[in-house]
């Protein structure tokens, strides 16, 4: 698909910010219009469209060198796939429970008598009993149980291949990103100060796009709009992906990357969302940023989504746990905020709505609910590690730390994504945002100023009656 611009004089002057937004403005031009190149998306003029049930779905591959790209997918969950995939599922695996219980230890000892008599793991193990959120954390010092707990269901795969929910189409959790978040926070104490993805240009591809832009400075006619973002995409290149405190080859780690890319096309106006999130270009007035050139945007965990018991046995996971914010808000590794003395209107807008979606987004999308997920998990295994249930438990993670046992790192490293640009009509300037990536400082939610308390005890009280007295050996899993 191609949007269509008209462009019929045009005097650049450029300034180039790294991994950032790119502003050229123009005088003397009596029609208004602008381009957009996202340093962070993958096709170029990709429109999509997504729900649950809806007609495509997408998802991502990495092809063996490395770049990333978005595939999209005609969505086969009909009726009768999912009236199948309940007949063939264990009765009380799909029975839909408010609140199936996990126990971590337990998961691994079955796990490793199965590899034990050389076979794999069942795919229960591999999904986690049909969860699809992790609300809750309880340890019972008595038996040495660390429990994680939350909503399940059955499950089956999308047409993209993602695992989802038979009665509402949500994300199920798998348990490699559970296992990744957990080596992220093990049981030796050390631990990742953040798990972050970044997507940035290449020194190289910002001095091609210079003298790119240098060429075609001066008089460009409305026919010469597919020429120059062609030049735009060709100059810059492929972008580079960064991933840090994860693995790159796991599964997480390509969550990350797809979220955020994904984020950023609808930003720019190159992915239409099921749900009403007007993008950043949409909003943005020119003159205003032209004053505010620098444009990043993060995802990061609401850092006020923990509540904790008293005894501090039991730990819940409140709100949606993901926000979208700009750099100005962004916390650092250490703790410090990064400050700005302006504000971009539209920018917050974009940020703020999003946020403000995401829930609804999530439930259509289910990368979105993908990327909450792994957030939650990053909490979880960092209060995991902090509240030492390892050693109370006397569990160091034997079979699901060793990378030869368990094996997580079996997917392509996504090294490169491409760089996508369109010609859209606003203003008098021209555009290329955006920064930014996922930043996830799962410490910073477990610190005493960001824990919500459980005043009146029912977090407690949860917990106490969440037993597992009756539980026979080899079951790990229960409602």
């Amino acid at each position: 698909m191609k949007i269509p611009v008209s462009t019929p004089f045009i005097r650049l002057n450029s300034t180039f910010q790294n991994q950032g937004l790119v502003i050229f403005s123009r005088s003397n031009m009596p029609f208004r219009s602008r381009f957009m190149c996202g340093f962070a998306v993958a096709a170029l003029y990709l429109v999509l469209t997504q729900g649950t049930y809806g007609q495509q779905v997408a998802g991502v591959q990495v092809d063996p060198d490395g770049v990333l790209r978005m595939r999209v997918f005609q969505n086969d969950l009909t009726r009768q796939r999912l009236d199948a995939a309940r007949a063939g599922m264990d009765p009380n695996l799909a029975r839909p429970s408010d609140l199936r219980k996990v126990s971590l230890n337990r998961l691994e000892d079955a796990i490793a008598e199965r590899l034990a008599a050389g076979a794999p793991i069942t795919e229960d193990m591999a999904y986690l009993a049909g969860l699809t959120r992790i609300q809750y954390v309880f340890f019972y010092p008595e038996s040495g149980d660390i429990v994680v707990a939350g909503p399940a269901e059955g499950f089956l795969p999308d047409a993209s291949g993602r695992v989802v929910g038979v009665e509402t189409g949500h994300a199920t959790l798998m348990l490699e990103d559970l296992v990744a978040a957990l080596r992220a926070y093990p049981p030796t104490g050390e631990r990742a100060k953040v798990i972050s993805c970044s997507i940035d240009p290449t020194p190289e591809g910002l001095a091609n796009m210079q003298q790119f832009l240098a060429q075609v400075m001066g008089r460009i006619t409305p026919g010469d709009a597919d020429r120059v973002v062609q030049g735009l995409r060709q100059s810059l290149g492929l972008q580079t992906v960064s991933i840090k405190g994860v693995s790159p080859q796991t599964h997480f780690a390509q969550v990350l990357v797809e979220a955020d890319y994904r984020m950023k096309l609808i930003g720019i106006g190159l992915e239409r969302p099921p749900v009403k999130i007007a993008s950043y270009v949409d909003r943005a007035n020119p003159r205003d940023v032209s004053r505010n050139a620098l444009q990043r945007w993060y995802f990061v965990p609401n850092y006020e989504c923990v509540r904790m018991s008293e005894d501090e046995m039991a730990m819940e996971l409140v709100g949606e746990g993901v926000k979208l914010v700009s750099s100005d808000e962004l916390v650092q590794a250490g703790g410090a905020r990064v400050g700005s003395a302006t504000v971009n209107r539209a920018s917050k807008a974009f940020t703020e709505n999003f946020t403000e979606m995401y829930p609804q987004l999530a439930k259509q999308v289910p990368v979105y609910a993908q990327l909450r997920n792994l957030i939650d998990m990053a909490i979880a295994a960092a209060h995991i590690q902090q509240q030492d249930y390892y050693g109370q438990a006397s569990w160091d993670m034997p079979i699901l730390s060793d990378e030869k046992q368990f094996a997580i790192e079996k997917y392509q490293t996504p090294q490169h994504v491409e760089t996508a640009c369109a010609a859209i009509w606003k203003g008098n300037t021209l555009m290329t945002p955006i920064g930014g990536g996922v930043n996830i400082q799962a410490r910073q939610a477990l610190k005493a100023e960001n824990r919500l308390t459980d005043d009146n005890g029912e977090l407690q009280a949860l917990r106490s009656k969440t037993t597992i007295d009756a539980l026979p050996k080899n079951h790990w899993w229960w409602d």
